[in-house]
């Protein structure tokens, strides 16, 4: 099958950490499939555009993945040019795909809705499978991340495109598993049947994972010191992300061989560098911006990985999570802490570590780390390979290609 794969922020991994569609593009390829991602030129959180001259669009191939760049307007932050930019991709998205062989199927994310709908709107053109993938619920999350109110009229009308998407796309793939009961919520169920929707969390690369731990050794003495319990947190360091909540707790553990290890970069780094200086917080260490591939290297040396999300957004974790960061803690076989109340959540499915309901309980969940004998502790590792088994792509790229095969019929 020819494949377009339609995701605003997309671009290869080695400009934007985003790999789900990259995975996906290669496992299809391997299967026989012919796959075009299509994205926007710009690098989501950095001032870097694709496509520097005029062109209008641009095609890549980086590491056998076809890439798409369509030419849209440079922004920083969450502003009105953010907000022309994601518009501008979805309108500017027909008039590139026509340079294209038409495709058997569409997969288009809701990341942002518009570029979703765009795909769904060009499978109906093209007669082909259109299956719309649900990364982040919008505008729900608009609503509870506290940026906008339920009667916001931009909420309203997103609401609307979201109920047209899920109705027109022949297939609706949610990455999170209790996506039904949101259906439910919103008394869609007449328009959405339960036999039109799937659930394919994210997941982890594992052939990747393992040749990045051997290739791309991070050096850090801290990593292998002896003395120290390591609990190491991977991923950004911004204000959503609540790290201040981690120096909080973290002021209350009182087991002297405790460290954590905190690798990211972030509008918050220097912040909160200072303030564990002033505050002589010691027992948290923050190591600043690291390369993706050297991530499989840091989580499998660490004693225990943390899964940390800030206190917004926490109304949407009770359809269930599917943090990126979670399959390659799990993929290092390391017992997980995570601190997010969450349904359907897939560490406590896999019995894969410790889950607290909130930041202020992280020292609970580290003595229940620290307190696991020898069998204990070589159970949850055990479990949390296994986990990852079940998450990785060939697995996830095996599910999506049924539901594409399915919609067909």
């Amino acid at each position: 099958m020819n494949i377009w794969l339609i995701n605003h922020y997309a671009v290869p991994p080695k400009y934007y950490p985003l790999a789900r569609q990259t995975c996906f593009a290669k496992q299809l390829a391997r299967l026989g499939h012919s796959v075009l991602i299509f994205a926007a030129s710009t690098v989501h959180n950095s001032n870097q555009n694709l496509i520097t001259d005029g062109s209008p669009w641009r095609e890549e191939t980086v590491d056998g993945v076809r890439y798409v760049y369509i030419k849209c307007l440079d922004y920083q932050g969450n502003g009105l040019r953010r907000v022309y930019n994601i518009c501008e991709f979805a309108w500017k998205l027909p008039g590139v795909c026509r340079h294209f062989p038409r495709p058997d199927a569409i997969v288009a994310t809701s990341m942002p809705p518009t570029s979703c709908a765009a795909g769904v709107w060009l499978a109906r053109k093209y007669r082909c499978r259109g299956i719309a993938e649900i990364a982040d619920l919008w505008p729900e999350g608009l609503v509870a991340y506290g940026i906008a109110g339920p009667r916001n009229p931009a909420v309203l009308a997103l609401r609307q495109l979201e109920k047209w998407i899920y109705k027109k796309a022949d297939a609706v793939v949610f990455t999170m598993e209790g996506a039904y009961d949101y259906i439910t919520e919103r008394g869609w169920e007449k328009d959405v049947p339960r036999s039109k929707v799937f659930y394919i969390n994210n997941g982890v690369d594992l052939e990747q994972f393992c040749l990045n731990r051997e290739r791309f050794q991070a050096e850090d003495p801290d990593l292998d010191d002896p003395e120290h319990f390591k609990i190491v947190y991977t991923g950004s360091v911004r204000r959503v992300n609540d790290l201040g909540a981690l120096l909080d707790a973290a002021k209350r553990i009182s087991d002297p061989s405790v460290r954590f290890l905190v690798y990211g970069g972030g509008d918050e780094l220097e912040l909160l560098r200072r303030r564990a200086a002033d505050e002589g917080i010691r027992n948290v260490v923050f190591k600043g911006f690291v390369e993706k591939t050297y991530i499989p290297s840091i989580v499998s040396r660490a004693d225990a990985v943390l899964v940390h999300s800030g206190t917004q957004g926490v109304p949407l974790f009770r359809f269930g999570l599917s943090f990126n960061k979670l399959f390659d803690s799990l993929a290092a076989g390391r017992p997980v802490i995570m601190d997010v109340a969450a349904k359907y959540n897939p560490l406590e499915r896999w019995g894969a570590g410790v889950c607290v309901e909130s930041a202020e309980r992280l020292p609970e969940a580290v003595r229940q780390i620290r307190s696991l004998d020898g069998e204990a502790r070589a159970r949850m590792c055990e479990n949390a390979l296994q986990a990852a088994r079940e998450y990785d792509f060939k697995r996830l790229t095996a599910k999506l290609l049924e539901v594409i095969e399915q919609s067909g019929t």
